[in-house]
């Protein structure tokens, strides 16, 4: 075992603070990665407040993890000392069932086990990327190409899967219209994504506060949900709608703005159920999906088209002992558009 320093919450709605976790031996098939930046991502925040229900303490958070290799077990074939790498939001899953098989890791019939707030195979409990150190299955590490530096990939590692696994699944494109719901951590390498894929990109986004960073980013079109002509003169308009939000929204308002057999793809999680008419899905054969992470062939297969179109997180690089602040700010949506830690300052 190996102690390492590390931000945790000790309790439900607690403050995080530093403290020190124990790290497993590096197995035969085990990476050591010296962390180097750590995203915080809205779900951290949700998980270290039980949002979405009762979880594990003491937490430390964060499944959005770049760094470089330090030690590699003895049968490891993918990665060597000095690779650049990250890890996502789960760090195994039971590899045997239909989802595992192809590819769909996130979808593990068992349950993945995600990268912290889990219990891992050896029965002990995951902890995540506010801390110096992890060590991690090597067929749960990606490669972080040398395109991109480790600060603005660290977010890509949930939210550019997030938004790039229902971007391809749906066909986002040349020729396609795709709005993105919401101009937040996960909304703005939404628009970077789609852009990059070809598709007419809109932001639906309560005002218009943002709307000169919604078109720097690759967006054509901004339009402030708050103003009740939007949905008006909107209406048939998408192939694609991807809501990043997690708050309930109107969602028959928002069906209506698709196209005949359109898609509202759903990434945000609200802790609050919905209520929907299921006219505004039957009418106009629309469907209503959800999407969750990537697989982990799916999430290299983003870095490298990340890299390749040359698309970084826009980030806030913060200190360890400003991560109680940063929750406070991402509540308030007053960050531009993903804190990341420096994990030099843990």
């Amino acid at each position: 075992m190996t102690t390492v320093a590390a931000y945790a919450a000790p309790a439900p709605k607690a403050p995080l603070e530093r403290t020190t976790i124990e790290r497993r031996q590096v197995g035969e098939h085990d990476v050591l990665i010296d962390i180097k930046f750590a995203g915080i991502c809205h779900s951290d925040i949700h998980q270290a407040r039980e949002g979405w229900g009762e979880a594990i303490f003491p937490m430390v958070p964060g499944h959005e993890i770049a760094g470089v290799v330090s030690e590699v077990g003895a049968g490891v074939t993918r990665f060597a000392v000095g690779d650049r790498v990250g890890v996502g939001c789960m760090v195994d899953s039971c590899r045997e069932c239909e989802n595992c098989k192809a590819g769909r890791e996130q979808y593990c019939v068992q349950g993945n086990i995600p990268t912290y707030n889990g219990i891992g195979k050896d029965g002990e409990p995951t902890y995540g990327g506010y801390s110096e150190k992890v060590v991690v299955d090597e067929n749960f590490v990606v490669r972080i190409p040398d395109g991109l530096s480790l600060d603005v990939a660290a977010p890509l590692l949930c939210a550019g899967i997030t938004l790039y696994s229902p971007l391809k699944r749906f066909g986002a494109g040349p020729g396609k219209k795709v709005a993105i719901v919401g101009l937040g951590g996960l909304g703005h390498m939404g628009v970077k994504i789609a852009h990059a894929l070809g598709a007419e990109v809109t932001v639906l986004s309560q005002s218009l506060r943002k709307r000169e960073d919604g078109l720097k980013l690759g967006a054509d079109h901004y339009h402030a949900t708050s103003d009740p002509r939007t949905f008006g003169e909107l209406a048939g308009t998408f192939d694609l709608i991807v809501s990043t939000v997690s708050a309930p929204l109107d969602f028959g308002a928002y069906l209506s703005l698709l196209k005949t057999e359109g898609t509202l793809a759903n990434v945000g999680a609200p802790e609050e159920p919905i209520s929907l008419n299921l006219f505004s899905v039957i009418g106009g054969g629309k469907s209503l999906a959800g999407s969750m992470i990537g697989g982990i062939a799916e999430t290299q297969e983003m870095l490298d088209f990340c890299a390749e179109h040359g698309l970084g997180a826009e980030i806030e690089l913060i200190r360890a002992d400003q991560v109680n602040e940063a929750y406070e700010r991402v509540i308030a949506s007053d960050v531009r558009y993903r804190f990341v830690i420096d994990t030099a300052t843990i």
